[in-house]
C-alpha cells in the first residue's frame, strides 16, 4: 500500500511550543482505515485499533498515545447544521477545511521528505507572534461551523495568545451562529476553558464578543457597578473571575473550579439596597445552591454527585470566612465538618481563592484567619471523627416514636436533636438522644406513640 500522509493539527503546533502532547492525527490522501489498519499490524497485536466507519476515521491508542486516521477530505455546510457534507479529497481540500492558521501545518511522513513541515498559511509565524486567526475568511469560516468560535477563545485563553482583530470582529458578527451547535459541544469548550491555567481570560473574552450572553447569561448577569446615595458595590463578574483565577493555583478539580464560577451566582436576584449599610446580598448562598441544578441542566452538565457537590460548597461558602472573623469555637467548628463531610478542605480552599481586595493588608489579615480556622478544623476532625456524622436518632425512629401529626415536626425534633449533639450537650448515643427527643416532643405537643 503506498499512501501518501502527514501529521496535522495540534500534535505539530505543540511540538513546535514545545508542549507535550500524545494525541497524533494523521491525514492521509486516501483511505485513512486502510491506512491505520496496516499501521496497526506493524505493532504486532501490542496496540488496540478501533474504526468507526460512519465517520471514515479509525484510532490507535498504544501505552498512552492515541492515534487518529483520517482521509483527506473535502467539506461543505448547509446554513441549518454545523455537520458538513463530507467529499474525499485532496490535501489542498483538507488544508482548506482546517480552522486556524496554528492548527493547519502538516509534518511529512513520506519517504521522499520525511519530516519536512509544510506550512500553508504561515502557522510558524502566528505561532511566534502569538496569533489565534482563521484560515481563511473568518464570517466564512464560523458560519459554517459557528463553534470553532468558542474553539479561538479556548486557544487563546490556554496559550496566551491574542485574537486576531479581523477573527475577533467576525466572531462578534456571526455571535448569533452559535445557536444552532448542540449544548453538549459547548459546554466542552467552556470545560476545556475552565481547565485553563487562568480562565478569567476566556470568560473576558466571551463576554467582549457575546458569546457569554448567550451561553452562560447568569454569568453576564455579575456584570456591573450599581452606586447610589454615594454607596457602590464591587463588580461581581470580575470578582468571580479573580476567584476562578485564584482556584487555579490551588487545584485541578474541575468541579471545584465550576463551585468558584457559581459561589456568587445569586447575588443579582438578591442585591437590596440598604440606605444604612449600602449593598447587601442576603441569602446569596442559599439562593445560588438552588440555582446550580437548573445550570447544570440546561448546560448538560452531570446530574449527579458532582452536581451536589457544586451545589454543597456554594450553599458553605461564607461559612469559614464567617468563622474567620470570629472567635472559633468547637461547637462551630464540629457544625461546619458535618454540613461540609468529606469535602470540607475543598470548602477552606474556595474560601481561600473567595478572598480578594486591592487592601493588601486585608488580604493577609483574613488568609492567617483562615489558617486558623484549617488549623481548628484538623483540630477537631483528629479529636471527633467527624467526616460523614450523622446523629444517631433518625427521621424514621421520630416518625415510629411519636404521634406525628404535622410533618414539619419530625425535622424540627431532629434538628433540635442534631444541634444539642453538637454542641456536646446530648452523646450520639441512641436512648440519651430519643430521652432528649421526648421532652423536645412535648413542647411541640407531640406525644409519644402509644404500643399495643
Amino acid at each position: 500500500m503506498k499512501l501518501r500522509a502527514w501529521v496535522v493539527g495540534g500534535f505539530v503546533r505543540d511540538s513546535i511550543l514545545k508542549r507535550e502532547n500524545k494525541d497524533i492525527d494523521i491525514v492521509v490522501v486516501g483511505n485513512g482505515v486502510d491506512f491505520a489498519q496496516a499501521v496497526a499490524k506493524q505493532f504486532n497485536n501490542d496496540c488496540s485499533l478501533s474504526v468507526f466507519k460512519n465517520f471514515g476515521t479509525a484510532q490507535i491508542k498504544f501505552d498512552d498515545w492515541i492515534i487518529e486516521f483520517i482521509g483527506a477530505r473535502k467539506e461543505s455546510y448547509r446554513r441549518d447544521s454545523r455537520k458538513p457534507v463530507v467529499e474525499n479529497g485532496t490535501l489542498e481540500d483538507d488544508q482548506n477545511r482546517r480552522d486556524f492558521t496554528i492548527n493547519s501545518m502538516y509534518l511529512s511522513l513520506n519517504c521522499d521528505n520525511y519530516c519536512e513541515l509544510y506550512d500553508p498559511f504561515n502557522g510558524v509565524q502566528d505561532l511566534q507572534n502569538g496569533v489565534i486567526r482563521t484560515c481563511n475568511n473568518p464570517d466564512i469560516t464560523f458560519d459554517d461551523d459557528p463553534l470553532r468560535m468558542m474553539r479561538a477563545i479556548r486557544f487563546a485563553s490556554r496559550l496566551d495568545f491574542r485574537i486576531e482583530l479581523k477573527t475577533f470582529e467576525a466572531i462578534k458578527r456571526n455571535v448569533n451562529r452559535i445557536e444552532i451547535v448542540s449544548q453538549e459541544r459547548i459546554t466542552d469548550e467552556l470545560n476545556g476553558m475552565i481547565m485553563g491555567s487562568k480562565p478569567s481570560r476566556a470568560f473576558e473574552m466571551m463576554s467582549k464578543t457575546g458569546l457569554l450572553d448567550l451561553i452562560f447569561p447568569e454569568m453576564m448577569a455579575l456584570h456591573g457597578v450599581e452606586t447610589r446615595n454615594g454607596k457602590s458595590h464591587k463588580d461581581n463578574f470580575y470578582h468571580t473571575l479573580q476567584v476562578l483565577d485564584n482556584i487555579c493555583e490551588f487545584t485541578n478539580n474541575l468541579w471545584l473550579r465550576w463551585a468558584a464560577i457559581l459561589h456568587d451566582i445569586a447575588k443579582p436576584a438578591t442585591k437590596r439596597f440598604d440606605p444604612k449599610v449600602g449593598w447587601t446580598f442576603h441569602g446569596h448562598e442559599d439562593r445560588g445552591s438552588r440555582m446550580v441544578k437548573g445550570i447544570f441542566k440546561r448546560m448538560r452538565l452531570p446530574l449527579d454527585e458532582k452536581m451536589r457537590y457544586v451545589s454543597k460548597l456554594v450553599l458553605l461558602h461564607l461559612r469559614p470566612i464567617v468563622l474567620s472573623k470570629e472567635t472559633v469555637t468547637d461547637s462551630a467548628v464540629r457544625r461546619l465538618i458535618v454540613d461540609a463531610g468529606e469535602h470540607v478542605s475543598d470548602l477552606v480552599t474556595l474560601c481561600r481563592a473567595d478572598i480578594t481586595s486591592k487592601n493588601e493588608a486585608k488580604v493577609e489579615k483574613h488568609l492567617r484567619n483562615l489558617v486558623l480556622v484549617q488549623e481548628k478544623i484538623n483540630e477537631v476532625l483528629a479529636k471527633d471523627e467527624l467526616r460523614n456524622w450523622q446523629p444517631v436518632l433518625t427521621g424514621n425512629h421520630i416518625k415510629t416514636h411519636f404521634e406525628i401529626k404535622d410533618p414539619q415536626d419530625i425535622g424540627r425534633i431532629k434538628d433540635a436533636i442534631r444541634e444539642l449533639i453538637l454542641d456536646g450537650h446530648v452523646p450520639n448515643e441512641f436512648e440519651p438522644a430519643l430521652a432528649k427527643a421526648e421532652e423536645i416532643a412535648k413542647a411541640y405537643g407531640v406525644t409519644v406513640r402509644q404500643t399495643p
